[in-house]
């Protein structure tokens, strides 16, 4: 035998088991992922019909508002809507809008334009939106809780 038929035969050799490997391991591989497949919708399944959906979020969009700051040559134009917790307050808050408005207004022309223009002075103007729409507008009615306030406009010029 010459050494090219002797090397041609060691190299069929090595390949048969080697595709014979590589063939049991995608079989064993494809079996698995399918066990798996036929196991997971039972078990989500049983999670879906467990959990119930989350409620659909409560929005309560005001017109926007233009204010002159504390100090009179700088005006916030400011737009925003509030996230509630239910349609109840919703509903208490739009009986009372004037009152809603009035309360806003005091608070936006309190504001200083140096600490409005940073991140940390609108979220701080957003907790104090939420504070001060938390007290009852009348006398002997619940607080209202305003769960977020979200931006949809500010301009501070």
């Amino acid at each position: 035998m010459t050494d090219t038929a002797i090397s041609k035969k060691r190299k069929r050799s090595i390949w048969i088991p080697l595709l014979v490997l590589i063939t049991l391991a995608a079989c064993a591989t494809a079996g698995y992922s399918y066990w798996r497949m036929q196991q997971h919708p039972a078990d989500g399944a049983k999670a879906e019909a467990e959990a119930p959906p989350p409620p659909a979020p409560v929005f309560f969009a005001l017109d926007t508002f233009t204010v002159n700051l504390g100090d009179a040559d700088r005006v916030l134009y400011v737009g925003i809507t509030l996230r509630l917790k239910d349609d109840l307050t919703r509903a208490r808050l739009s009986e009372y809008l004037p009152e809603v408005r009035s309360r806003l207004l005091l608070l936006f022309s309190r504001q200083d334009a140096a600490q409005l223009a940073t991140d940390e002075g609108k979220q701080k103007l957003a907790a104090a939106i939420k504070e001060a729409l938390a007290s009852p507008l009348v006398p002997g009615q619940p607080n209202q809780e305003v769960t977020d306030v979200l931006y949809t406009a500010f301009i501070l010029r």
